[in-house]
């Protein structure tokens, strides 16, 4: 297949990324079968697992970059994608080339069984351990796409597992309470396999300590076994640090690429799981950690896109995400005036978002992404929170920046949140994403 023809049909696959799937839905067998009939990759692979309701990405990032800057060579598999669908698939640093890209697929679609029908995310999922495979990574740091239990990454049996924090992020198939999304997060801990938790609510962590027990699971846990101190950042003037202690030792103060308190947590568990890696034979000296931490890329999370207006891109989707935020930009930038530019999914949870962002924005920008139908519309986001009575309403991304220029005065911020999908299409939109090839 030529790479259109290969990428038609990937998105022709089922894809939970445009739909939530019913719980019915939601099985191993399938995508089991398939990595059997490609001849089981992932069994020739070292893979860190990441799982988490938020951060799992970020964690992941900066895992992978302390990894390649101790000198080896590194898979890292995220989702979803901001701009270009090759960006789920890097091999140091550099996202898979379309023609491997297409070569895979047609491998994959040549090797399908009638009866199979796997899911968009199966396919990517295996073409991202065909193409570590092929690319003889070292290490291949895989992030989770839903949940875990039942994620098509959870074939795997990892050097380590990793679980970020835990929190409500309205997606109802995981369940309505924290210790169900806990207990499907730590659905990725394998028997007798080491794993770190960044888990801070009490009924979480109680659910994730009693999986790790039940499973014969070495769990180290924030707030037990290791603790963090952050030191906020201030934009274009000096970095945030984080200190790090573990059981075996006080690490040196770190500084960050990437700004907020959440992001010093995400960091210290990427630390408890690399004494975990030295453990198991890996060489990662301290100065790789330093420099792993500090020049971490990860487009979207708190990214200042833009000065004089400040304007920041964010992937905030649920309220954890949301609080880290509002916290950062108030601890990390000068006080003006804000713009909220916001656009989210219709499985989240938009009214708690919109009412904690309400007193700490002086007007909303409402839209929606345009490449994903589950968009909620502009105009029900401008009244799913009667507190909020300064807005416009913008039925376009693009539309919505020419409102959000023509509102902000030099001394403005100007924050575009929501949805990934949002920064993604954003992303285009002020011409950020990778060059191609």
């Amino acid at each position: 297949m030529t790479y259109a023809e290969a990428i038609d049909w990937w998105h022709s696959c089922i894809d939970f990324e445009r739909r939530s799937p019913q719980p019915s839905e939601l099985k191993l067998e399938q995508m089991r079968r398939l990595l059997q009939l490609l001849g089981d990759p992932q069994d020739l692979l070292h893979i860190v697992h990441v799982a988490g309701s938020k951060g799992k990405g970020s964690t992941a990032a900066f895992l992978a970059s302390i990894l390649r800057a101790a000198g080896y060579r590194i898979g890292l598999f995220t989702s979803p994608h901001l701009c270009r669908v090759e960006e789920r698939i890097h091999v140091n640093d550099e996202a898979i080339p379309r023609e491997d890209l297409a070569e895979l697929l047609t491998t994959i679609r040549r090797t399908v069984e009638p009866e199979l029908a796997p899911t968009f995310f199966e396919v990517g999922t295996a073409v991202g351990w065909l193409h570590f495979l092929r690319e003889r990574v070292d290490i291949a740091v895989v992030e989770v796409g839903l949940g875990g239990r039942f994620d098509s990454t959870n074939v795997c049996t990892p050097l380590l597992s990793l679980i970020t924090s835990i929190s409500y992020d309205h997606v109802k198939i995981l369940g309505d309470r924290l210790g169900q999304i806990a207990f499907e997060k730590a659905g990725i801990l394998k028997p007798g396999r080491p794993a770190v938790s960044g888990a801070s609510d009490d009924e979480a962590v109680s659910v994730i300590l009693r999986v790790a027990a039940e499973r014969g699971v070495p769990l180290e846990q924030l707030n037990r076994d290791f603790r963090f101190e952050y030191q906020p950042g201030f934009v274009d003037v000096q970095r945030p640090r984080v200190t790090v202690k573990t059981k075996r030792q006080l690490w040196p103060i770190f500084e960050l690429g990437l700004l907020g308190s959440h992001q010093a947590a995400n960091a210290a568990v990427v630390l408890a799981g690399v004494e975990s890696l030295q453990d198991q034979g890996f060489s990662i000296p301290v100065d790789a950690v330093q420099i792993g931490l500090r020049d971490v890329k990860w487009p979207a999370r708190l990214e200042v896109v833009g000065r004089r207006p400040w304007v920041v891109l964010d992937c905030a989707h649920n309220t954890a995400s949301v609080q880290a935020l509002i916290e950062t930009i108030a601890e990390s930038f000068p006080p003006c005036r804000r713009i909220a530019v916001f656009g989210a999914s219709a499985d989240k949870d938009v009214k708690q978002m919109l009412r904690q962002m309400a007193p700490h924005f002086d007007h909303f920008i409402f839209t929606q992404f345009q490449k994903n139908p589950r968009a909620v519309p502009a105009t029900d986001l401008a009244e799913a929170c009667p507190e909020i009575r300064s807005f416009d309403v913008c039925p376009s991304p693009l539309e919505a920046w020419s409102i959000a220029r023509l509102r902000a005065s030099t001394e403005h911020l100007i924050a575009i949140t929501g949805s990934v999908f949002l920064a993604g299409e954003f992303r285009s939109i002020l011409d950020l994403q990778p060059r191609r090839d």
